[in-house]
């Protein structure tokens, strides 16, 4: 039991190695913040979208950035998706499951805010059919993804890929990812 724990350890390190190895990683993180930055300058928001794990992820980011971070500053407009839940299942139940971000994203989104959808599979339909919406209103789209970035790739502005198949390693990639994003814009935006 000890080799399994150690090893899921080491691969966590691992694949998080293996992500900050490629450059361009770094560089899609930096643009997907500087997006961002943009938005909030511009009084705009930042949405977020996930299933499972990755809507837990969603309002992590969120409340880093609504909230505060690394220390005291004013608080930024960010706000997961799924946190609704009386809109989510009223939506999943009159419409589809498929409709719940997207319909959200029409309420509430508009030209230039930015659009963070979280998926290990990067097929989720519910958060495409999300970011597709986004991009219908002008707005900014980030996805987080797994290995090969499936239908989201094809879609966001900004596709950020986690070098792995395993949905914990992604999972825990994505959150790393998130709080870098949530650290670039508080020191950039509230700088000490």
């Amino acid at each position: 039991m000890t080799k399994k724990i150690i090893s899921s350890i080491t691969d966590s390190i691992s694949t998080k190695q293996l992500f900050a190895e490629d450059k361009n990683n770094i560089i899609l993180i930096k643009q997907a913040a500087d997006l961002c930055i943009a938005s909030f300058k511009n009084y705009g928001k930042v949405l977020l979208c996930g299933n499972g794990g990755s809507a837990a992820d969603a309002q992590h980011i969120a409340a880093e950035l609504s909230g505060r971070f690394n220390y005291d500053r004013e608080p930024l407009y960010a706000e997961a998706l799924h946190v609704n839940s009386s809109f989510v299942t009223a939506v999943a139940n009159d419409y589809s499951y498929d409709d719940v971000f997207s319909r959200m994203i029409k309420a509430a989104g508009k030209s230039g805010d930015v659009l963070i959808g979280i998926s290990t599979s990067g097929n989720s339909i519910n958060v495409v059919n999300a970011l597709t919406e986004a991009k219908k209103l002008g707005m900014f789209t980030v996805g987080l993804t797994g290995l090969s970035g499936g239908k989201i790739a094809e879609i966001a502005d900004i596709c950020i890929k986690v070098p792995s198949k395993n949905t914990a390693r992604i999972q825990e990639t994505h959150i790393l990812i998130g709080h870098v994003i949530c650290e670039e814009v508080e020191s950039t935006l509230f700088p000490r």
